[in-house]
């Protein structure tokens, strides 16, 4: 009798302990959902880092994950753009100059094929889907080559370059990084279909 009285106590000890934390298992399923969408992408910690927000509402989703990748890029993408804009020309030498300037057009250029890729993730059609798919690939990959462009400018800048200089290919850098895990996301999508 003592010993039953003894598990009893015991196991309502457990179950209380557990009942203090209900959400223990969810954390893991989140970081699930996000391990598993950012399988595919080449830069899988600064995927996981970036999108782990999504994961409640992104869930297995393909087309979500795509959605979320995206608008990480073009958040992304802004600030770098902002920053790119913020500059003083005065920090850095004259072939550097002309690499910034030619570096902030290619961003925005960048950004408007990003927000064209947003806009046509948020209205996928069966009826459409190949061809959005192909538009989708076009503009990300165009996102893709304007950021590495703009980095390819400042490579061929002197080679003693700024802080400022190193900033910029730094931020430009994780953009192209951010983008190119958009790309990876965008091709599970067409992969597994609506």
């Amino acid at each position: 009798m003592k010993n039953l009285m003894s598990s009893s106590i015991t196991f309502a000890l457990v179950f209380f302990l557990v009942s203090l934390n209900p959400t223990s298992s969810l954390p893991s399923k989140r970081e699930s959902y996000v391990q598993n969408a950012c399988s595919v992408t080449r830069y899988q910690d600064l995927c996981a880092k970036t999108l782990s927000p999504f994961a409640s509402v992104a869930k297995n989703s393909p087309s979500k994950w795509a959605r979320a990748g995206v608008s990480v890029a073009i958040t992304d993408n802004k600030d770098v753009l902002r920053h790119l804009l913020k500059t003083r020309l005065s920090t850095i030498g004259k072939r550097d100059r002309i690499a910034l300037s030619d570096c902030r057009e290619l961003l925005q250029d960048s950004l408007d094929s990003l927000h064209k890729s947003l806009a046509v993730l948020r209205t996928l059609r069966a009826s459409e889907f190949q061809q959005q798919m192909s538009d989708l690939a076009t503009w990300l990959s165009t996102s893709l080559t304007d950021k590495d462009t703009c980095l390819d400018g400042f490579e061929k800048t002197s080679t003693r370059s700024s802080s400022t200089v190193r900033m910029i290919r730094k931020r430009v850098t994780t953009s192209l990084y951010l983008s190119s895990n958009s790309l990876a996301l965008l091709n599970k999508l067409a992969a597994n279909g609506l």
